[in-house]
């Protein structure tokens, strides 16, 4: 058994609601993801959740620089694996809630991209709000908020944001399956 896979079924266990999954998510999910961000596009991109580096990972692979990456993380031991396995990445210890405070004293320009693999759907309604919010504060006009859900309908309430969402992919080999939303901003927020 990987390290990775052992420090996340270790934190499974203490608290399986935190992680909001039976399985760290697949590399065909992280990759799916990551090429919906902008890869000519400017600005950085923020990861939210990093959890074990798998979609870190997929992020890179696809072309984004390590310097253009922030990688946000609130349980500190995820932190530290995510630190020593991408060292050239920016990764924070923080919480998604607080992100437009977290990166106000880099003074970034608006980030390209929001790839999410936070477990939106197991946090209550105003944690979700507030993460989407600060998402949304960051981002410039044009960029996607990408987030992957094991539900079948949108984990974001596109309306009350101002969003365009679809399903830009199906992940069947993934545990549980998840489809990966991409959502665009339709009116100034």
């Amino acid at each position: 058994m990987s390290s990775h896979l052992l420090t996340w079924l270790k934190l499974w266990i203490r608290n399986p609601l935190r992680l909001g999954a039976i399985a760290p998510s697949s590399r065909e999910l992280a990759l799916a993801m990551a090429r919906l961000v902008p890869i000519d596009g400017l600005g950085p991109v923020v990861e939210l959740g990093g959890g074990t580096g798998v979609v870190t990972r997929g992020l890179l692979e696809t072309g984004i620089a390590p310097d253009d990456l922030i990688v946000i993380e609130r349980d500190p031991t995820l932190h530290a694996l995510l630190r020593k396995q991408f060292p050239a990445v920016h990764v924070i210890l923080g919480d998604a809630t607080d992100l437009s405070h977290i990166l106000a004293p880099m003074n970034l320009p608006p980030v390209r991209a929001v790839v999410s693999g936070l477990p939106l759907l197991s946090m209550s309604k105003p944690v979700q709000r507030k993460i989407v919010e600060e998402a949304l504060k960051v981002m410039g006009q044009g960029g996607p908020l990408i987030q992957f859900t094991y539900g079948p309908f949108s984990p974001i309430a596109r309306r009350h944001f101002g969003l365009v969402g679809r399903v830009a992919e199906r992940v069947f080999a993934n545990l549980p399956p998840a489809s990966v939303w991409e959502y665009w901003q339709s009116r100034p927020v």
